[in-house]
């Protein structure tokens, strides 16, 4: 192995983010294609067959040391690197790159033992204990010092070392911890962002129920609470818990870069996960890496599986990295259905489609024991001769096939509004009319509709550009900021068509009511305003009536606006209930553009109208308008390309599917003009004959 490199000499330039990802992109020839690989789990006998095997599966990339902190420093600061040194070189020998993790997500026991304040005390007051993973406070000294010393160890030994192509730190953030130093960490967050006590007690309005602070030293944490908490407490709560995380990922990446700055460095993200603002967290790194787990036993879990792509995909612009999934079953539900033939290919093109330069899975080898001895692997327990290790090698050695799309990129005309703040301040938060918000399910039933018309659609936050799109859709965005406000305005004003439901706009950063009236900040948006929120009964409907030419009916449920209109005009009227005949849908121009505001809960046909209708008002195009909604369709386009992915995710029926442009099916090896039939759970990738 070679010897270990000294820190990167003085005046070696800074690599931009763009550019170690296409140094990536040209080491590898192609698509990342591999997984976990835990070595530290097997005797030595087992590594040079898998080393073979991944040769004969495609594999080029794995991702080594996760959960190998006792491994690799079995005693505080006794360091075991032999094993990893054998199989850094057993790889790079087979020609297969390593993306090199910090285990610092799973610290030994020695840690916990010794230093039992670093074990995170829950919102009970109990302490989480060893024995699991994560099991670390993020604010603590101890634990952020011995992450560093490892994390430094594993850079000072292995920066150079000719197998390593990109850095992983840690994996999957996520404790939240109520310690004593999380009191300490969150006070000094609080005077960063507020500078005084009078600014914090004035945003958290702690005149009410006497909960005024007149040292810093009385502000905690809050734990779990005996009667209601104070909402912008529990909001800044959760802020600085995602900054807490971030400070961590951030510290151990800024080591690696000292030792060598031209390798990406990521760390994995996951499904939906609440506790780390990932759009504050992908500009820290080099590309947004997703764990993902779609549910086989669901039969529309690849919707769901597509907003989280196309949220990755959205939050640096630019292709991302699939860093786990499942080569069939998982072990963490409470019936864990295996992958049906042809699904596992079908979700990794999904990913590919929607911007992803890898199809990487948890993990190589099935692990005998833990936790996830059921957790499928690329290679199982029954090996070579089981059903998923003949569809993962069929995978591997067909990838090559579509590898000129690799690092091409995508642009919708329409954007999905997702942020942290805006989930947080909806679900984190009690005292609101109704207190059973799914914000996930909310955003994914607005983008439902624009998927299954084969929209290419993107996810902005609330301090995204928004000059680029010609719609967008505002989910339940009960807070909203005055940054956002503004740029929203001058949207609409410049031509922009925004569709916005229910309760949005309601509260500012620090969750307190704007005035005057609801929505305070977006009275003059949508044109109207709000005199109560009407909640709905245990199994109450509402009928609605459009001002269409038909004079469509639909049904509504959940929610309903007590709806004034001022400026606007109104698209659809109640037809029961207590506001028989009053609004329930406003319509208004602001400049060039127009708002369209859903003061209730639309049955999903109507909403799809609603949203599929004002895409067509806007000029905006299906890809493929006649194909059947459970058909995908997105474009990758490179300089002088493009390239159209269309995924059936039907386990029962074809779907021929019309095409926009002739070309040539990279995967069939054929040429296709006006249409093609996809098989159940098919896939074609056609790239334009004329780009």
């Amino acid at each position: 192995m070679p010897r270990p490199d000294n820190p990167r000499p003085a005046g070696i330039p800074l690599a931009s983010s763009a550019e170690r990802m296409e140094a990536l992109r040209t080491r590898l020839g192609g698509f990342a294609f591999g997984g976990d690989y835990n070595p530290e789990q097997w005797d030595r006998a087992v590594w040079r067959e898998d080393v073979e095997l991944m040769r004969r599966a495609g594999v080029n990339i794995v991702t080594l040391g996760v959960f190998a902190w006792a491994s690799l420093e079995p005693e505080p600061g006794v360091f075991t690197f032999e094993w990893m040194d054998e199989v850094m070189d057993l790889l790079h020998s087979a020609g297969i790159a390593v993306d090199l993790a910090t285990p610092t997500m799973a610290p030994p026991a020695w840690l916990s033992q010794k230093w039992p304040e670093t074990l995170p005390v829950m919102a009970d007051g109990e302490t989480f204990g060893f024995g699991n993973r994560l099991h670390y406070d993020p604010s603590s000294p101890v634990y952020r010092e011995r992450a560093a010393i490892i994390t430094r160890a594993l850079a000072e030994r292995y920066s150079r070392h000719p197998a390593l192509a990109m850095w992983h730190i840690s994996n999957e953030y996520g404790p939240t911890a109520y310690n004593a130093e999380s009191s300490v960490s969150f006070r000094a967050w609080l005077q960063r962002e507020y500078g005084s006590l009078g600014a914090l007690n004035d945003a958290w309005y702690t005149r009410f129920w006497s909960q005024t602070y007149t040292d810093w030293a009385q502000v905690d944490v809050p734990a779990v609470p005996r009667s209601w908490m104070n909402p912008a407490r529990q909001l800044d709560f959760k802020r600085f818990v995602s900054d807490a995380l971030l400070e961590c990922f951030v510290a151990e990446r800024d080591i690696v870069r000292e030792y060598r700055d031209d390798l990406p460095v990521v760390t994995n993200f996951m499904r939906f996960y609440r506790n780390a603002d990932y759009w504050k967290w992908a500009r820290e790194e080099d590309a947004v890496a997703l764990d993902i787990y779609p549910n086989p036993g669901e039969e529309d879990s690849w919707v769901s599986a597509a907003l989280n792509f196309d949220l990755m995909r959205s939050l640096k612009g630019a292709p991302w990295v699939l860093m786990e999934q499942a080569a069939s079953a998982v072990s963490q539900w409470k019936v864990n259905n295996v992958k049906r033939p042809g699904m596992m290919r079908a979700g990794s093109y999904q990913a590919i489609a929607h911007g992803s330069d890898t199809v990487l899975y948890f993990q190589w080898r099935a692990s005998r024991g833990g936790h996830e001895r059921f957790h499928s692997a690329m290679l199982p327990h029954s090996g070579t001769a089981s059903r998923t290790w003949v569809e993962v090698e069929a995978f591997g050695n067909e990838l090559p096939l579509i590898k000129d799309a690799l690092g091409a990129t995508s642009r919708s005309d329409i954007a999905v509004l997702f942020d942290w703040d805006a989930w947080w301040a909806l679900t984190e938060t009690h005292g609101l009319p109704r207190n059973e918000f799914d914000y996930p399910q909310l955003v994914t039933d607005h983008y439902r509709p624009l998927l299954e018309a084969h929209h290419g659609v993107d996810l902005v936050s609330f301090d995204s550009d928004l000059s680029g799109y010609r719609m967008l859709v505002i989910p339940n965005a009960y807070l909203i900021t005055d940054r956002f406000i503004a740029e929203l305005t001058r949207f609409v004003e410049g031509g922009g068509v925004v569709v916005c439901s229910f309760f949005s706009g309601v509260v500012d950063e620090v969750n307190q009511v704007r005035q005057p009236a609801y929505p305070g900040g977006l009275r003059g948006l949508i044109g109207g305003y709000v005199d109560e929120y009407w909640p709905a009964r245990d199994a109450e409907t509402f009928g609605v009536r459009f001002d269409d030419d038909g004079g469509s009916e639909s049904t509504a449920d959940w929610w309903q606006d007590s709806l004034h209109a001022e400026s606007a005009s109104v698209r659809a009227v109640y037809t029961s209930g207590l506001l028989d005949g009053r609004a329930a849908v406003l319509e208004n121009a602001v400049g060039d553009g127009h708002v369209v505001y859903l003061g209730t809960r639309l049955e999903p046909a109507a909403l799809a109208r609603v949203l599929t209708g004002e895409a067509e008002r806007a000029g905006i195009r299906s890809l493929v308008p006649d194909a059947p909604a459970h058909v995908e369709a997105t474009l990758r386009e490179s300089a002088g390309a493009r390239f159209l992915f269309l995924v059936n995710h039907s386990e029962t029926d074809a779907a021929t599917v019309a095409l926009p442009f002739a070309g040539r099916d990279l995967l069939a090896g054929t040429d296709v003009e006006d249409a093609l039939t996809l098989a159940p759970l098919g896939v074609a990738v056609v790239r334009a004959q004329h780009s």
